[in-house]
């Protein structure tokens, strides 16, 4: 069960890790929203990569949605001076187990076109396998491509 202080990590978390420019991070409703629904799942990661503790620093995090057979990644974030250490990939493999023990037989996510982040999902195996022209809006009125990958999971 999800408590108020993992929505704050989540929160502060994203706040520090998404560039404003883009508009990518969900407000505090969005996340708690999401995480009423029995089919959404929140890990936070502190900074060995491991699952944090109730009240640990959290220093990354996940959030995804079950469905038939998949797993889509919502969002997704490490913050910036955690970065290059691993920790995104143990979030990543954590996610991979827990959505196979879910029933999920892969995952899946969008980005926008340009996020630095894609070559951690490349390299963990995830591939190409749509593209939404223009779907993005930043705040400032510019258009950006979304792109959706696809990862297959290992029983």
């Amino acid at each position: 069960m999800i408590q108020t202080d993992d929505v704050d990590r989540i929160m502060a978390i994203m706040s520090a890790a998404f560039e404003p420019e883009f508009g990518e991070a969900w407000t505090r409703r969005q996340v708690e929203d999401a995480l009423l629904v029995g089919n959404c799942h929140a890990f936070l990661a502190g900074d060995s990569g491991a699952p944090a503790l109730p009240g640990e620093h959290a220093v990354g995090f996940s959030l995804s949605r079950t469905g038939y057979e998949e797993e889509e990644l919502l969002l997704f974030a490490v913050l910036p001076n955690y970065r290059a250490r691993g920790i995104g990939r143990a979030i990543l493999d954590t996610l991979s187990l827990s959505a196979s023990r879910r029933g999920a037989k892969r995952l899946l996510l969008e980005m926008r076109r340009g996020n630095p982040a894609e070559s951690l999902y490349r390299t963990f195996g995830f591939t190409l396998i749509g593209e939404r022209k223009d779907y993005y809006r930043t705040p400032l009125g510019t258009r950006i491509d979304a792109l959706t990958f696809a990862c297959e999971l290992v029983a």
